[in-house]
């Protein structure tokens, strides 16, 4: 059953079933475990023999590792076809050098390390797949030259698919693609990448955990989160991040799951002094229990106890 037909139906418990679930879930929860680890290399596969040897090595790998790695070969025409609804040609290019290698981990959320990528940064990454429905990896990503980066993503979503055997939808494909391209665009439009990815994590979060699909909501989560961290935004900027969420609201995805996978910015948030408590889940067990210990102090006072 979706997430939303669950909360749906929980909408319509008792205060009181609530409340005592949500004790009860605080008190019982046992940690889930990902797959197993693996490795996965993604290269592009028009790389010259010394732009390999290049890569290799800022993927820390050698040729006699790699051959007996599983490697996942990016043409082009995959980074045309993911990319192409969200950037032009000229931009993509015409051939594929972006490489990427990929360990699946059991837990400690998506890291991410770039090398000769100018434009990328590791957040964008790291916010985008998690949208993909990536999580516990560690993700190089390199290039034998300075270059954007974006088809990046697709080598590390295939290189994530071939490590699991789980295919990542269309849907989530797409729009982890428009978000990394609309953050990326919105960095260079505000001046500064780190804002950018603030911002869309902050936004997104709030979509997730609200369950907020109309555009009146998700355009009042933009500026509330644009507010809090000091941006002011255009119409054209605000169209841009709705056209992402609105795609991401459709998406199964859990909050406390992105809180885990990007931790270092959802970190970043709170020491700039944003107010996730609406939807932090720690502060709504804590407001929980505060309530249960004023029903006991309450009886206590009253029977002299």
């Amino acid at each position: 059953m979706k997430k939303k037909a669950i909360k749906a139906i929980e909408k319509k418990r008792t205060v009181t079933a609530l409340l005592l679930s949500a004790v009860l879930a605080a008190a019982c929860t046992v940690p889930a475990f990902a797959d197993a680890a693996g490795t996965y290399v993604a290269l592009g596969a028009d790389l010259s023999a010394s732009q390999r040897a290049t890569v290799l090595g800022l993927l820390d790998l050698t040729e006699e590792q790699l051959a007996d790695m599983d490697v996942v070969q990016i043409t082009n025409e995959m980074e045309k076809e993911m990319l192409g609804s969200y950037l032009p040609a000229s931009v993509i290019g015409s051939r594929a050098l972006s490489c990427v290698r990929v360990e699946k981990k059991n837990s400690g959320g998506i890291d991410i390390t770039t090398k000769n990528i100018s434009y990328c940064t590791e957040g964008m990454y790291q916010n985008a797949l998690i949208t993909a429905g990536i999580e516990n990896a560690d993700v190089i990503v390199a290039a034998p030259m300075n270059i954007s980066g974006t088809a990046g993503l697709v080598g590390a979503m295939e290189a994530y698919q071939e490590i699991t055997g789980d295919e990542i939808s269309d849907e989530n494909q797409d729009a982890a693609v428009n978000e990394i391209v609309a953050t990326g665009e919105l960095a260079d439009q505000i001046g500064s990448s780190e804002n950018a990815e603030n911002l869309m994590a902050l936004v997104k979060q709030d979509v997730v955990a609200n369950d907020l699909t109309s555009e009146d909501d998700i355009l009042k989560a933009i500026d509330d989160g644009a507010a809090q961290i000091g941006l002011t935004l255009s119409d054209e900027e605000k169209d841009s991040i709705l056209s992402v969420m609105k795609k991401i609201s459709s998406l199964d995805l859990d909050v406390d799951a992105l809180k885990e996978q990007a931790s270092g910015i959802y970190d970043r948030l709170k020491e700039l002094g944003v107010d996730m408590s609406s939807w932090d889940k720690d502060s709504v067990i804590d407001a929980i229990t505060g309530f249960f210990s004023g029903i006991i102090d309450f009886f206590k006072g009253l029977f002299g106890a």
